[in-house]
C-alpha cells in the first residue's frame, strides 16, 4: 500500500506502515520459574478440598493433634503460598539459578504437605511427634523443608526490594509487604516448633505459652498477606482509582496487617488466648482491622457499583 505525501512540486509515494495488534501478554504461570510453583499450588489446593470432603464423610473433631483439619488447612494455605511465590518469581529479572531454586521451593512445599497428610492417614500427630524414630524423622524433615522455603523466601524478598520488578508502584508495595509478612510468619512458625519441642522435653503441652497463649496464632495471623495485599491492589486498579489513592489503600492495609500481627504476638507472649484482650490490645486489634477492612470494602463497593 502507498500513501500520498504532499511535497513542494510533486507527489511521492511512501510505504504505509501497518501495525499488527500486539499479542496478549502471557499469564505469569507460563514463566518457567513459576510453572512448578503454579502446578504444585493447584495440586495442594485440590488436595485440601479433597480432604475437606473426606472429613465431611468420615467426620471427627476439628481441633486436636490428629484431625483432618491439618490436611485441609495446610493443603489450601500452602497451595496459595506456592501460587503467590510463583507469581513473585515471574515478575523478577531472570537470574542464573532461578529455575532450579523455584523447582526446589515447589518440591519442598509439596513434600512438606504430603508428610502432614501421611501422618494424618496413619492416625498419628504430624507435629511434636517423636513417639518413634520414624515419626521423629518425618517431623524433623518437615522442619527442614520449611526452613529451606523460608530462606528462599528471604532471598526473594531481598531481590524484590533491590531489583526492578515488572509491577506498578502500588502492586510492588503490596508484594513487598506481603513477602515481608510471609517471612516473619514463617520465622514465627519455626519459633513455635522450637518452643513446642522444648515444652515436650519438659513434659509440658507443646502448643501453649503461659496460661493460654497460642504460638500458632501469630504464625498464622498474617501469613496470607501475600494474597490479600496484591488482591487489594488489583481490585483498586480495576475499580479505576487513581495511582495515589491505590497506594494509600495498599499502605493502609499493610499498616493494618502489621497491627494485627503485633496484637497476635503480644497476646501470645502474655499467655493470653486469642481474643481475651485488655482494652488497649482490643483497640490495637480494632485499629488494625479497620485499616484492613475499610480499603477492601471501599474497593469492593466501587467494583460492584461499576458493574
Amino acid at each position: 500500500m502507498t500513501r500520498i505525501v504532499p511535497g513542494n512540486a510533486s507527489m511521492e509515494a511512501a510505504p504505509l506502515s501497518i501495525t499488527s495488534p500486539s499479542a496478549p501478554t502471557p499469564g505469569w504461570w507460563r514463566d518457567p520459574r513459576a510453572q512448578p510453583l503454579a502446578l504444585v499450588g493447584a495440586l495442594l489446593i485440590a488436595s485440601g478440598f479433597v480432604h475437606l470432603v473426606v472429613w465431611g464423610i468420615r467426620g471427627g473433631a476439628w481441633e486436636g493433634p490428629v484431625t483432618w483439619r491439618k490436611p485441609i488447612l495446610f493443603g489450601i494455605s500452602t497451595g496459595l503460598t506456592s501460587l503467590s511465590l510463583g507469581w513473585i518469581w515471574s515478575k523478577l529479572p531472570r537470574r542464573r539459578w532461578d529455575d532450579p531454586l523455584a523447582a526446589c521451593t515447589a518440591w519442598a512445599l509439596l513434600v512438606e504437605v504430603a508428610l502432614i497428610d501421611l501422618q494424618c492417614w496413619r492416625g498419628v500427630a504430624s507435629h511434636f511427634n517423636r513417639a518413634t524414630p520414624f515419626d521423629s524423622f518425618l517431623y524433623d524433615a518437615m522442619g527442614g523443608l520449611i526452613l529451606l522455603v523460608t530462606l528462599l523466601a528471604v532471598d526473594l524478598t531481598v531481590r524484590l526490594f533491590r531489583t526492578p520488578a515488572d509491577l506498578p508502584p502500588d502492586m510492588l508495595a503490596a508484594a513487598r509487604g506481603g513477602l515481608v509478612l510471609l517471612v516473619v510468619s514463617c520465622g514465627l512458625g519455626i519459633w513455635a516448633s522450637v518452643h513446642g519441642d522444648l515444652q515436650v522435653a519438659r513434659g509440658l503441652p507443646p502448643e501453649v505459652i503461659g496460661v493460654a497463649g497460642v504460638p500458632k496464632f501469630p504464625h498464622g495471623a498474617v501469613i496470607h498477606a501475600l494474597q490479600w495485599l496484591p488482591m487489594l491492589a488489583w481490585g483498586a486498579r480495576h475499580a479505576g482509582l487513581s495511582p495515589r489513592l491505590r497506594m494509600s489503600f495498599v499502605s493502609a492495609a499493610i499498616a493494618g496487617s502489621v497491627l494485627v500481627l503485633s496484637y497476635a504476638v503480644v497476646q501470645t507472649l502474655a499467655g493470653r488466648s486469642r481474643f481475651e484482650a485488655p482494652l488497649p490490645m482490643a483497640a490495637l486489634l480494632g485499629a488494625g482491622g479497620l485499616l484492613l477492612i475499610v480499603p477492601n470494602i471501599t474497593v469492593a463497593a466501587i467494583l460492584v457499583w461499576k458493574r
